[in-house]
Order: C-alpha cells, then sequence, then structure tokens
C-alpha cells in the first residue's frame, strides 16, 4: 500500500511537471486522465471542467439583494430588524420571511398566494428572475403528491454545490422557499486559488488507491465553491466535485481531503 501511495506521489510530480514545461492546462489534464485509466479508473478529458481563476472570498451581505427577494414573492412587506443578524418582513395577506446575515433565510408563504404557472420549474425559474438570484443546476422531486423544486446558488458562474434553495409546493401552491445564497463577495486576505484540475485529480486517485473510495468511472469534474459559516458571515472557498459510479464527492482545495457529498 505505502508503495502505491509513492507512485501516484511520482505521478504528481510528473503531472505537475508537465504543466510548467508546456504551460497548459488542457494538457495537464489529459495526463492526468491517462494515470486515472492507468489505474482502473475511466474517464474522459472532456468530462472535466477547468476552474478557473476561483479563489477564496468572504461572503456580504446585499440589502438590495434582500429586498429584491422580498419583493418578488411577498410584496410590499414591513420590515422588524432583530439585532444586525436576523432581518424578518411580514406581508399580512402574502407572508412571512426570515433572513439570516450568513444568507440562510425562510419565505412561508399564504395558501394560494402563489400557484403553478403552467410547468412546476418554469414557475420557478420566473420567480428566481424576479428575485435577481443566480443559480446552476435545478432537481424536481414528488413526494406524496407535492412537489419540491431544488436549486443550488452561483456566483460568478460557478456553482456553490452546499447552497441550495428549495421550493415547496403543496398541491398547486407555493408555501415555502428556504435555504441560502451568496449575494456579494470581497476576497479574502488569507485566500487561495484553486489548484488544477490535474491535481485535483491526482487527490482522487490517492484516496482510490487508499481504499476510502471505490470507484471505477468518473462522470464528471466540476470546479466550484463550498459555504462555511464564519462569524455573523460565511466564507465560500474553491473545491472540486467528482461525479462518479460510486456517488459523488467533494475534493478540498485547501487541503486535498475528499469526502461524499
Amino acid at each position: 500500500m505505502a508503495l502505491a501511495l509513492i507512485n501516484v506521489v511520482f505521478l504528481a510530480v510528473i503531472v505537475i511537471g508537465a504543466v510548467g514545461d508546456i504551460r497548459s492546462e488542457r494538457q495537464a489534464i489529459e495526463n492526468a486522465c491517462a494515470i486515472l485509466r492507468h489505474n482502473g479508473i475511466e474517464i474522459e478529458p472532456d468530462a472535466v471542467r477547468p476552474g478557473g481563476a476561483l479563489k477564496t472570498m468572504r461572503t456580504v451581505r446585499m440589502d438590495e439583494t434582500e429586498a429584491a427577494i422580498v419583493n418578488a414573492v411577498l410584496g410590499p412587506t414591513e420590515m422588524t430588524e432583530q439585532g444586525m443578524i436576523i432581518f424578518s418582513y411580514e406581508n399580512a395577506e402574502r407572508g412571512t420571511a426570515e433572513f439570516f446575515s450568513s444568507g440562510v433565510f425562510e419565505i412561508l408563504l399564504n395558501k394560494g398566494v402563489i400557484t403553478k404557472d403552467g410547468e412546476t420549474l418554469k414557475t420557478v425559474q420566473r420567480l428566481l428572475g424576479d428575485m435577481k438570484l443566480e443559480t446552476a443546476d435545478t432537481v424536481l422531486s414528488v413526494e406524496g403528491g407535492n412537489e419540491t423544486v431544488t436549486v443550488i446558488s452561483a456566483f460568478k458562474g460557478a456553482s456553490i454545490f452546499n447552497c441550495t434553495i428549495d421550493f415547496v409546493f403543496v398541491g398547486e401552491s407555493l408555501e415555502l422557499i428556504t435555504g441560502r445564497y451568496v449575494a456579494d463577495t470581497e476576497v479574502a486576505e488569507d485566500g487561495i486559488e484553486i489548484s488544477s484540475a490535474g491535481t485535483a485529480l491526482l487527490w482522487f486517485l490517492a484516496e482510490v488507491r487508499r481504499e476510502e473510495i471505490e470507484c471505477a468511472r468518473v462522470y464528471s469534474v466540476e470546479a466550484g465553491y463550498q459555504h462555511h459559516v464564519a462569524g455573523s458571515g460565511g466564507v465560500i472557498a474553491p473545491v472540486w466535485l467528482v461525479t462518479a459510479d460510486s456517488g459523488q464527492f467533494i475534493i478540498d482545495d485547501a487541503t486535498g481531503e475528499v469526502w461524499g457529498f
């Protein structure tokens, strides 16, 4: 087992050297994919989406974004400030909302205030446009006749994998919106820039070689963010999301740690 890990480290040096020599991220990805295939993991270079220049960022509360969300769903409201952390909003005819400085929020709507306008997903997409929220993937699930649409929050085109928003429909009526969003950010002084996709793939391979993960095929590798609560606000840090035949895995870009998602 120790020899196997030494081999992975040695191969990592080769990949990093290739990046320096040919200055091509694409070539580095192809090299890393070749190494994974050599170790019994099927993956195509086209399945890897390079990370760009993602950096660790501190989240910032934006009153304008919060107001846009509230107005799109509840219309005119009365706002109550509960300290500097929690803001509450109420429209007696439509419902109530509560927002935290970390981006967590919950909106409770009275029955029949917002109903499906044709397809459920189209109704949610229209609301997201009015709320001025940037999102990535959308998933529709059904349980007991009720529907929930889950969207992944995004920032400047990159998914924030653990920041999701649920739109819960009871019958035809939207009755709950809850989750976390990121309105704006500022660069963290100690923030790091995301590593190469080739490095992330080798971290993943190391976990497979240690038999911590079972994997025969990788379907996609995507750069994005993971949100962490910090004080009254939060931080979004660069990570990699690997979707494989055995599940989804997050690779912490700062430490190389891999865990199931």
